[in-house]
């Protein structure tokens, strides 16, 4: 059957009106959202659960788990790119709850960081295996060859963001 030019102006039609509205199933920002949100929340299980941490206050276990010494709430907070009024309230409930202390800063003793104590210590080292295990379930869908090149892809967006990528080059840079 031959196509008249109406019809063809009408599938013209409904292909740019189609195009003239954000798909957010299409929009990358609105993906990674969705799936740092679900991910997280899988994520979470693992700490919620077992321990009655929420995602604020693992953020602020795990950034000082990682590194090799104190760190300020800002650091915490710009790091995770976690609100600084939640990362405070995570902070506070961490100080009461003893998995973290305060430590006097020797360059300015106007400010205090954060550490783990012994007790978060532990924590820290009793659920990363655990989440690490959690991320390989998550992934299992992926081959390896697929990892690598999804970690190669989040790199490039991090690097063409400004994002710090590793622990190292923020404390080379003093960033956070």
């Amino acid at each position: 059957m031959a196509r008249t030019s109406s019809d063809i102006a009408l599938k013209t039609r409904q292909a740019e009106e189609a195009s003239s509205r954000l798909d957010l199933f299409r929009f990358v920002p609105f993906r990674l959202n969705r799936l740092a949100a679900e991910v997280s929340s899988a994520l979470a299980v693992e700490y919620q659960e077992r321990h009655g941490l929420d995602i604020p206050a693992w953020r602020v276990i795990a950034t000082l788990g990682f590194r090799n010494d104190a760190c300020s709430a800002q650091y915490i907070s710009q790091c995770t790119r976690t609100h600084k009024s939640t990362i405070s309230r995570a902070v506070t409930t961490l100080l009461q709850d003893g998995l973290i202390e305060r430590v006097e800063n020797e360059a300015d003793r106007r400010e205090f960081r954060l550490q783990l104590t012994k007790k978060g210590r532990a924590l820290y080292e009793e659920l990363f295996p655990q989440l690490l295990r959690r991320e390989d379930e998550i992934l299992a869908c992926l081959s390896a060859q697929e990892r690598k090149q999804l970690s190669t892809l989040l790199g490039k967006i991090e690097e063409s963001l400004d994002l710090i990528q590793t622990s190292e080059e923020a404390d080379a840079k003093q960033a956070y």
